[in-house]
């Protein structure tokens, strides 16, 4: 009689995707295989300025939808933002056929989600009483309004997550919305519209894409599907991020950057992350930290706390990602593959050290205490606030 444990596991991603340099052409079609009236949120003005949104509405308008500008935000979505555009969305009377379009970076495409749902949802009418361990944990009861994802960035694979990340200040949190009713119903990919995105922005990202992939891969979540597309989106990442930092223009790295972070959504939607998104939340909200450099900046230290208890997993990561042959110890592969993730993050320029991003240790304990989230819950090792704490001031 076997004693392995039984396969059990379901997958969820976009009903469809569409990937491809120069393929946001084809978005006009695909707006009216969602409806008739699309609801637009963008993520940077700059879109606007390139003329993005103007071929965005031209095209749907050539195909007989209509379209309304919500929104353009350019920081991390905040209860209040999305409590406000959802309001507008429902002032609008939303009706079938409707569908909200987000194109921009994961904030962005956060807003969309979490706008979509709260569109439909009218319990209450804060997004705060839906979010994880806030509020009320009301549920979404309603079907939201279909979402076409666009993303400008090759970072947090929103266009393939089952949540919508949201922020508050006061009181200070971040947690998420979370339902399998808000993913995407298409993901339109389309690696140019990254060539604009600047080099800081482009490693920070990179390397948010990196660290899902890493962490649901080894997750104590981790399932057979997303760790086989994480090691693809890792064979992807790894050798392209420093080209797409460097050389901006290439079309390759920009394909293989944008690839892996779609992957790197589904990876995380399916097996969940661990230690260094959740700190990189509490470090968001008390700190001011953007989330792709705090993701980055815990990556290498993440790899350090959970060796011993993902030992087998990392040595074979570092075997097919960096060439290290079986006849290496597993102790050896897993230094090779440490070192190497770490001189990747000194290539392309993230900070190190927490004390760079202006950490202090009079914030700590409310980075520890705000580190417990869903993601920290996928962490491999159990991590007792002292140890937390250990760890955090070893990387101020």
């Amino acid at each position: 009689m076997s004693t392995e444990s039984p396969i059990r596991y379901d997958f969820v991603g976009p009903q469809r995707i569409i990937f491809g340099w120069g393929r946001r052409r084809e978005v006009g079609a695909l707006a009216r295989s969602l409806g008739r009236r699309v609801f637009v949120i963008c993520g940077a003005t700059a879109l606007l300025d390139a003329g993005v949104l103007g071929e965005i509405a031209a095209a749907a308008g050539s195909e007989g939808v209509e379209t309304i500008f919500l929104e353009t935000i350019v920081h991390e979505p905040e209860v209040q933002d999305v409590d406000r555009v959802a309001a507008v969305v429902r002032d609008h009377k939303p009706r079938p056929g409707d569908f909200v379009l987000a194109v921009g970076g994961g904030a962005a495409i956060d807003l969309g989600k979490a706008v979509a749902a709260m569109a439909t949802n009218d319990e209450s009418p804060t997004v705060k009483d839906y979010l994880e361990n806030v509020g009320r944990d009301l549920k979404l009861i309603q079907e939201p309004l279909p979402v076409l994802a666009m993303p400008t960035t090759a970072g947090t694979g929103a266009e393939a997550t089952r949540n919508a990340v949201i922020s508050s200040y006061a009181p200070p949190f971040k947690k998420s919305l979370r339902s399998e009713k808000i993913m995407p119903r298409i993901a339109l990919v389309d690696p140019e519209l990254t060539v604009t995105v600047p080099p800081a922005v482009t490693a920070a990202s990179g390397m948010d894409a990196i660290t899902q992939l890493i962490e649901s891969s080894i997750s104590r979540k981790a399932q057979p599907i997303p760790q086989a597309l994480a090691l693809e989106g890792l064979k992807k990442a790894i050798p392209a991020i420093a080209e797409a930092v460097e050389n901006g223009r290439s079309q390759p790295a920009r394909e293989k950057m944008a690839h892996a972070a779609m992957i790197s959504g589904m990876c995380l939607a399916n097996s969940g992350l661990g230690m260094a998104h959740g700190v990189a939340a509490a470090l968001g909200v008390h700190c001011g930290v953007a989330h792709g450099v705090a993701c980055a900046l815990m990556l290498p230290v993440a790899l350090r706390v959970n060796r011993q208890v993902r030992q087998a997993e990392l040595a074979r990561l570092a075997h097919l990602l960096f060439g290290k042959g079986p006849s290496a110890s597993p102790e050896e592969a897993v230094d090779v593959f440490i070192a190497e993730i770490s001189a990747l993050c000194d290539r392309v320029g993230v900070p190190r050290r927490l004390s760079q991003l202006g950490v202090n240790a009079g914030q700590i304990p409310a980075i520890v205490r705000d580190s417990r989230g869903s993601s920290m819950s996928g962490n491999p090792r159990e991590l007792s606030d002292e140890e937390l704490t250990d760890i955090l001031e070893d990387t101020l």
